[in-house]
């Protein structure tokens, strides 16, 4: 099943009306889409997922609910080509929910999960050339330790690196389970009782295959583009790296230039365009984490157009 994260907070941080325009740029499964149609009675949805398994099962369930909506098969990093292909210039909210859909981890085959054995792939896109298999298979041991640390803040980057391309010496590494031992036994024992001692890992080659990193900053700076005054971009993610940016971003965008700062009055074409919605973080409440323990270390960040 599959759980969507921070659902109505999501929902409510967009503040939708009746007859706007809106975009999921991460349709997944439909839960946040599925809501979203259902509010914007006179209006429209965009949903973009890469993902054609996920597009088919989303397909079914928005046409039970409305028929205004249009599921686009893309990266969101075309966001804005996409629509303006459309017709569409400005919206008035978009929401990017940076998680796995709980799908995409329950499907052993798809290879994204550290507890069931499958081939290791972990494409969103099932048409990408690069899988996890040829990351884990064909990278430097030095490429490797650095995607470790980098995306996965992996403490043991070096160790589980360096035990990775001494494993694959001798055979190809081809299945999750295969790699989630390796990593296991190239940490002290200690650190294997706490959390899956894999999750890291997985993650930091999940965002390599992807290019999640990369390709977020740039699809958020679309994003803003494409907000109409009072437009709102909401963005749930995962982990601190996806945050950070995001919050740098948010940061950038609704901060007056130090070169004005002080002034009595600040020049007009100095006032940023953007506010944040909420001043902290919104965390999942209580009762989510209790349903769905995937939930755990999701963050929502909101920010409008102001001008």
């Amino acid at each position: 099943m599959h759980y969507s994260v921070m659902l109505e907070e999501a929902i409510n941080s967009l503040n939708l009306r009746e007859d706007g325009t809106y975009v999921d740029a991460t349709l997944g499964y439909a839960g946040h889409s599925g809501e979203i149609l259902k509010r914007v009675k006179r209006g429209f949805l965009f949903a973009f997922d890469q993902d054609i398994n996920a597009i088919n099962y989303s397909m079914e369930k928005l046409s039970k609910i409305a028929s205004n909506y249009k599921i686009i098969k893309s990266n969101f990093l075309f966001i804005k080509e996409k629509l303006e292909e459309n017709g569409v210039l400005k919206v008035d909210g978009i929401l990017f929910d940076l998680g796995v859909s709980s799908p995409q981890l329950d499907d052993a085959k798809r290879g994204f999960s550290y507890l069931k054995d499958a081939h290791l792939d972990m494409r969103m896109d099932l048409d990408n050339k690069v899988s996890a298999y040829n990351v884990v298979n064909e990278y430097t041991e030095a490429d490797l330790a650095r995607i470790l640390f980098t995306y996965g803040e992996e403490k043991y980057a070096k160790s589980i690196a360096r035990n990775i391309v001494k494993a694959r010496s001798s055979k190809p590494i081809e299945t999750t389970l295969e790699l989630a031992d390796i990593i296991k036994h190239s940490m002290p024992v200690k650190k294997t009782l706490e959390k899956n001692p894999a999750r890291k890992t997985f993650q930091a080659i999940r965002i390599e295959v992807n290019h999640e990193i990369e390709i977020l900053e740039e699809s958020l700076k679309k994003a803003l583009d494409l907000l109409d005054i009072n437009g709102r971009l909401a963005v749930i993610t995962f982990h601190s790296l996806e945050d950070r940016i995001v919050k740098n971003l948010f940061r950038e965008m609704t901060s007056v230039p130090e070169l004005v700062k002080g002034l009595p009055e600040i020049p007009d074409e100095y006032k940023p365009n953007f506010k944040l919605v909420y001043q902290k973080v919104i965390t999942p409440s209580t009762k989510e984490l209790e349903e769905n323990s995937r939930s755990r270390s999701s963050k929502l960040r909101v920010i409008e157009r102001i001008r």
